[in-house]
């Protein structure tokens, strides 16, 4: 099993967005995962089993201000996710590929935007949340690590053979707009 679980978050407009800065998260985010999939794929195929999870978010679905590189890294990881998937599934009937792509989950990196955000919308850092991260979600509040880990252990289940090339969304109904 690979579970690509890694993010990195810079706010900016993308004009003063510094490229250092795009080159970092498009490498931690989509060439990392490319690099571990790479690797590991061919014991897979060797076993003939085989659990990839690329953990994307909503914003590999969708757009948000400010967020240009993880933005564009989240949308390529679930474009390499399907690429691969097919790939797999042509090679071993046990072997799949999916990411996961909820909306915000209590971690550091949330908590590390907070401030951010409230500089790039000028308003309070006690507002974000309710006022930028969680405005279109249908139930309004932060997704725990753990449901995250749940969705991720099914995926592995012997059960989900059938589930391959998907992006499993974990949004809060904010996708239901």
């Amino acid at each position: 099993m690979l579970v690509n679980n890694a993010g990195l978050q810079h706010v900016s407009p993308i004009e003063a967005f510094e490229p250092a800065k795009w080159d970092l998260l498009l490498q931690v985010m989509l060439t990392a995962p490319f690099t571990l999939i790479r690797a590991l794929l061919p014991g897979m195929y060797e076993r003939q089993w085989g659990r990839v999870i690329n953990v994307a978010s909503v914003h590999g679905l969708i757009a948000s201000p400010f967020k240009s590189a993880y933005v564009s890294a989240k949308h390529g990881l679930l474009g390499l996710t399907k690429t691969v998937a097919l790939e797999a599934g042509a090679r071993c009937s046990d072997l799949t590929v999916n990411a996961i792509c909820p909306s915000y989950v209590r971690t550091p990196l949330v908590e590390k935007q907070l401030a951010d955000q409230a500089r790039a919308h000028q308003i309070p850092e006690a507002e974000v949340l309710s006022k930028v991260m969680l405005t279109r979600n249908a139930i309004k509040r932060l997704i725990e690590p753990e449901d995250v880990a749940q969705l991720v252990t099914f995926l592995c289940r012997p059960e989900a053979w059938s589930i391959t090339g998907t992006a499993q969304t974990m949004d809060a109904g904010w996708l239901a707009h």
